[in-house]
């Protein structure tokens, strides 16, 4: 059991909240109110950021010292919204969220993953057809186990989990975001997650 504080009630720390909880974890949700995310974030072993991207820098930076020494996932995306409330641009182009973050909070130890995909397959990667990929960006090789340990909980397969390397990656997978009102224009909200087709006669195998 890991004790996990999910920072964001929305769709995304909501649905992911009740997840760990039924996996076996000891889940706190730090709602809006002063000092909420301190003190939720003081007393956990891992922390996800499930906040809206384009202000998840300077409402994380504020806890420095409330994460300090703890593990950070970051699912999040921070992005510029077009008309339709979609994605439309990045808002670090040539960096990313995740990187941003790790600098802002040096003695925290950073992991951005479930950023490529929309909110039900976080908890539920079974129920797509095909099977779907997680990706691990991070610095630090024991805090990406830790999340690799509560991804298999919420049911991902390790061969669906795929360690990219060093946190400088994770703007590859927030680049990814671009392609997400594309696919919802064509195809609706149906679940999906962006995967890596491989081919068996090349020899290829997961890591």
């Amino acid at each position: 059991m890991t004790t996990i504080t999910v920072l964001g009630n929305g769709r995304v720390g909501g649905n992911l909240a009740t997840a760990l909880t039924r996996a076996g974890h000891e889940v706190r949700v730090a709602d809006r109110t002063p000092g909420a995310a301190a003190d939720a974030s003081r007393t956990a072993q891992v922390v996800i950021n499930a906040t809206p991207g384009a202000g998840s820098l300077d409402r994380l930076a504020a806890l420095r010292e409330e994460l300090r020494g703890k593990i950070l996932i970051d699912v999040s995306n921070a992005t510029v919204d077009g008309p339709d409330g979609l994605p439309a641009d990045l808002i670090y182009p040539g960096s990313s969220l995740a990187e941003r973050l790790q600098e802002a909070l040096p003695e925290t130890r950073v992991v951005k993953t479930l950023n490529t995909m929309l909110f039900p397959v976080m908890t539920a990667p079974a129920t797509l057809t095909q099977a779907p990929e997680a990706f691990l960006s991070g610095e630090d090789p024991q805090a990406k186990q830790t999340v690799r340990e509560l991804l298999i909980s919420l049911g991902w397969r390790t061969e669906w989990i795929t360690d990219l390397g060093g946190i400088h990656t994770a703007r590859a997978t927030e680049a990814a975001i671009l392609f997400v009102p594309h696919i919802l224009r064509s195809n609706g909200f149906a679940p999906f997650a962006i995967t890596i087709a491989r081919s068996a006669d090349l020899g290829l195998h997961r890591t």
